[in-house]
C-alpha cells in the first residue's frame, strides 16, 4: 500500500511539473518586439516605428509663468524637414519629430529586447501605436514659438541621420526662424557612452523687440504595463512604474498614475529632477540647477505628463541668449546616476526598497565578486558565501539549539505520552527539562530572525539591479532576473529545506509536524516564478547551512554519546 502511494505521489509530481511547463509556454512566453508588431517600416537605418500620432498639438504644452501667447507665425524661409531625424551614437538610437523637436524614440543599444532577439534593442521612449512614451521640450510664453496658435515649430535640418565619430561628440542643431526675425536654434549634444542629453535653446532676438519666453521639458507617458517586467510573472513584488521628482522638502517624491488622476501636481521648486521610474531603466529631466522651476503633474487625452517650466528669459533686441537643461533615457545603474552633476538624490529611483541602507552595500559586493568571476552567478554564490560566514557565529548558535533540542527529541515524546491531555503540566515538565539541559527552545529562531532583514535587502537588491537583466549563468538559465525555465533551481530549493527538516528536530505537536513537511512543498510553488537569481541565492545558502548544521548536530551527538 505504502509503494502504491509512493508511485502515486511521484506520478502526480510529474503530470505537474509537465503541466507547468505547459502553462509557461502557452501564456508566459514573450511578447513580440514592438518592430515585430508594426511591419511598415519607414526608416529602415535605426527600425524606428512611424509615429502614429502627431506631435503638432498645442493641448499637452504647459503656459509660461505670468506671460500671455501672441500669434506666432513661421517664417515664409524657413524649410522645415518633414522626415524624423536618427541620431546613432555607441550607446543610444535617438528619434528627434522636426515637429516641436521631441525625443519621439530611444532605443538602447547595450540591452537588447529579449534572449531570443539579442540584434533588436530595447526601445526606452516609443511612439507608435502600441505605446506612447516621448520626451517634450520647447519655448513657450509671449514669443515662445511652442505656444502658437498655429501649432509646434516645425523645425529645419542639415541632415536626417546623424552619427558619432571618432572625437566622441556630437552636436545636433535644429533651426526655426519666426516671423518677428527671431532665430531660434535648438540643440542636442550626445557624448560617447553616454545616456545625458544636453539640450540648449539659443535665441538669437533680430527682431526690433524684447523677446520673451520660458523653457519647458516634459516626459508623456501612456498608462500602459512596465514593459521591463515582461517576464516577471508569479508572486514577486512588483516594481515601481510612475513619475517622481526631487523637492527641498522630500528629496524623493512618488507620483504615480492613480495620484495624477486624482489631483493635479503644481508646486515651485529650486533645480531638482523630474522622472518616469519603470523596472529596470528611466527617463529625467535635470533643468538648471541655479534657477526655480515650476514643476507639475496633468493628464491629456488619457496620458500622464510630468514636467517644468522655467523662469522667462528675456532677450532684447539685437541680443542673444540661451536656456538649457539634459535629459536622461537609460539604465537605473547607481554609478552613472550618482555621477549626473547637479542632480540630487536622483540615484534613489533605484528602489532598495525600506532596507536600501542593506541593499546598497550588499550590491557594492555582489559588483566587486562580479569584477573577479565575469559572471553575475558565481557572484551571487560568492555573495551567500560572504553573507553565510558573517553570520557564521548566530547560525551556529541557532543549530546547536536545534541540535540539542534533536538530542532530548525522545524525552519529549515521552513526556508526551506520559503526560497525554495534561496540557499544564505538559508544559511545566517541558521548560523544567530545558532549564536542567540549559537549552533555550527559542535559540533556533532569534538567530535566524536577525539574518531575515539581510535576506530581504538582498531580494530588492537583485530585483532593482539592471546587470543582472539577462544575464547569463551557466547551462540553461540564460538570464538571472527571470524565472527558471525548467524550475531545476526551485525544485533544488524544496529538495535542501527537505533534508534542513530531517537535520531539525521534528515538533512535538503532530499537528506542527505536518504543517512543517509542508513547508518544502508551499515554499517550492512559492518560488517557480521567483527570478533565477533570487532562488540560487536561496539554494546556496540552503547547501552552506545543512553543511554547518549536519557538522554541528555530529559534534554535539558524538559529545553526548550518541551516534547515528
Amino acid at each position: 500500500m505504502d509503494l502504491q502511494r509512493t508511485f502515486l505521489i511521484v506520478g502526480l509530481a510529474i503530470v505537474s511539473y509537465l503541466m507547468i511547463l505547459q502553462w509557461q509556454e502557452d501564456y508566459g512566453a514573450t511578447p513580440p518586439p514592438p518592430q515585430a508588431q508594426n511591419n511598415t517600416q519607414s526608416y529602415p537605418q535605426g527600425g524606428f516605428d512611424q509615429p502614429d500620432v502627431p506631435i503638432a498639438q498645442n493641448e499637452d504644452i504647459p503656459s509660461a509663468p505670468e506671460d500671455e501667447i501672441v500669434n506666432t507665425k513661421v517664417s515664409e524661409t524657413a524649410k522645415p524637414t518633414g522626415q524624423p531625424i536618427q541620431v546613432i551614437t555607441d550607446v543610444v538610437k535617438v528619434l528627434i519629430d522636426p515637429v516641436g523637436g521631441d525625443i519621439i524614440s530611444v532605443d538602447l543599444l547595450d540591452y537588447a529586447y529579449s534572449v531570443e532577439t539579442p540584434e533588436i534593442p530595447f526601445s526606452l521612449l516609443a511612439q507608435n501605436r502600441q505605446h506612447t512614451y516621448i520626451a517634450q521640450s520647447g519655448l513657450v510664453g509671449k514669443n515662445g514659438p511652442d505656444a502658437s496658435r498655429q501649432g509646434r515649430p516645425h523645425y529645419s535640418s542639415d541632415q536626417t541621420l546623424y552619427e558619432m565619430g571618432e572625437d566622441g561628440t556630437l552636436d545636433v542643431e535644429l533651426s526655426f526662424t519666426q516671423a518677428s526675425g527671431a532665430i531660434i536654434i535648438k540643440r542636442f549634444t550626445f557624448n560617447k557612452g553616454e545616456y545625458l542629453i544636453n539640450v540648449t535653446y539659443d535665441v538669437n532676438n533680430q527682431s526690433g523687440a524684447e523677446w520673451r519666453g520660458a523653457l519647458f521639458g516634459q516626459i508623456k507617458r501612456d498608462g500602459s504595463p512596465d514593459p521591463g517586467t515582461k517576464d516577471a510573472t508569479g508572486f514577486g513584488l512588483p516594481t515601481y512604474l510612475g513619475a517622481a521628482y526631487w523637492d527641498t522638502e522630500q528629496p524623493y517624491n512618488k507620483v504615480d498614475f492613480e495620484d495624477i488622476d486624482e489631483q493635479r501636481l503644481k508646486k515651485k521648486i529650486p533645480g531638482g529632477w523630474l522622472a518616469m521610474i519603470q523596472h529596470y531603466f528611466m527617463s529625467a529631466w535635470i533643468p538648471d540647477q541655479e534657477l526655480s522651476h515650476v514643476y507639475e503633474t496633468r493628464k491629456v487625452k488619457g496620458d500622464y505628463i510630468i514636467g517644468f517650466t522655467s523662469p522667462l528669459l528675456t532677450v532684447e533686441a539685437g541680443n542673444q541668449d540661451s536656456i538649457s537643461a539634459r535629459f536622461y533615457a537609460g539604465p537605473k545603474i547607481l554609478k552613472i546616476l550618482e555621477n549626473i552633476e547637479g542632480a540630487k538624490g536622483i540615484d534613489v529611483a533605484i528602489d532598495y526598497g525600506p532596507l536600501f541602507f542593506i541593499s546598497k552595500p550588499l550590491f557594492w559586493c555582489l559588483d566587486l565578486f562580479h569584477g573577479f568571476s565575469n559572471n553575475w552567478g558565481v557572484a551571487i554564490i560568492l555573495l551567500t558565501l560572504m553573507v553565510k560566514l558573517l553570520f557564521f557565529p548566530l547560525s551556529a548558535a541557532s543549530y546547536r539549539s536545534m541540535a540539542n533540542m534533536r538530542r532530548i527529541q525522545p524525552k519529549l515524546v515521552a513526556m508526551r505520552e506520559r503526560f497525554g491531555d495534561d496540557r499544564q503540566k505538559m508544559s511545566q515538565e517541558m521548560m523544567k527539562m530545558y532549564k536542567e539541559e540549559k537549552i533555550n527552545p527559542l535559540g533556533g529562531c532569534l538567530p535566524i530572525l536577525v539574518q531575515m532583514p539581510v535576506f530581504l535587502a538582498l531580494y530588492w537588491a537583485l530585483l532593482e539591479s539592471v546587470e543582472l537583466r539577462q544575464a547569463p549563468f551557466f547551462l540553461w538559465i540564460v538570464d538571472l532576473s527571470v524565472m527558471d525555465p525548467f524550475f531545476v533551481l526551485p525544485l533544488l530549493m524544496g529538495g535542501t529545506m527537505f533534508i534542513q527538516q530531517l537535520l531539525n528536530p521534528a515538533p512535538p505537536d503532530p499537528m506542527q509536524a505536518r504543517m512543517m513537511r509542508m513547508m518544502p512543498i508551499i515554499f517550492t510553488v512559492f518560488f517557480l516564478w521567483f527570478p533565477a537569481g533570487l532562488v540560487l541565492y536561496w539554494v546556496t545558502n540552503n547547501v552552506l547551512s545543512i553543511a554547518q548544521q549536519w557538522y554541528i548536530t555530529r559534534s554535539i551527538e558524538a559529545a553526548a554519546g550518541t551516534k547515528k
